[in-house]
C-alpha cells in the first residue's frame, strides 16, 4: 500500500513517515514544503510548497491509498502575519480543504487528520476535570 504522509518534517508527521516505512507492505511518501529541506538518506519525498487551497498534490497523490495529513500551521512564536487567525485558516481549513477534496478525487479510500493537543490551546479552564470514579463509564 502506498500512503502520503503530509508534514513530513515536522514533529509528528516525521514519527508517522518513518513508523509506516519500517512497516511491511507500505511505501509511505512524506509530502514536504521544500525537498531541500528534507535530510534523510534514501527518504521518499514529494515537495509540494505550502499548505493552501491552490496545493497541487496530483503528482504527491498519483497511486495513494490513504493520506495521513500531519501538515499545519502551528507553533509561530514570531508571527509576522498582518491577521494570524486568518492566515492560519487559510492553511489550516481552506488548505485541507483543498487537499481532502483532490485526495477524494484521485480515489484516495483512506484519509487520517492528525492534530495535537495544542488545538485545544494553552491551558486547560477551571474546574479541572476529575477522573471517573473507580468503575464507572464515560458516557
Amino acid at each position: 500500500m502506498k500512503a502520503l504522509v503530509t508534514g513530513a518534517h515536522g514533529f509528528v508527521g516525521h514519527a508517522v513517515w518513518w513508523r509506516l516505512n519500517e512497516m511491511s507492505g507500505v511505501q509511505a511518501v512524506g509530502s514536504v514544503r521544500r525537498a531541500a529541506a528534507f535530510t534523510d538518506t534514501g527518504a521518499s519525498v514529494v515537495a509540494v510548497g505550502d499548505l493552501s487551497a491552490q496545493t497541487d498534490w496530483s503528482e504527491a497523490l498519483t497511486g495513494v491509498e490513504a493520506v495521513v495529513h500531519t501538515a499545519a500551521r502551528v507553533h509561530v512564536m514570531d508571527d509576522t502575519a498582518a491577521d494570524p487567525l486568518t492566515e492560519s485558516r487559510r492553511v489550516n481549513v481552506a488548505g485541507t480543504l483543498n487537499l481532502a477534496r483532490q485526495a477524494a478525487a484521485a480515489g484516495v479510500k483512506r484519509f487520517v487528520f492528525l492534530s495535537s493537543i495544542k488545538v485545544n490551546g494553552e491551558a486547560t479552564p477551571a474546574p479541572l476535570p476529575r477522573p471517573l470514579p473507580k468503575g464507572a463509564r464515560a458516557r
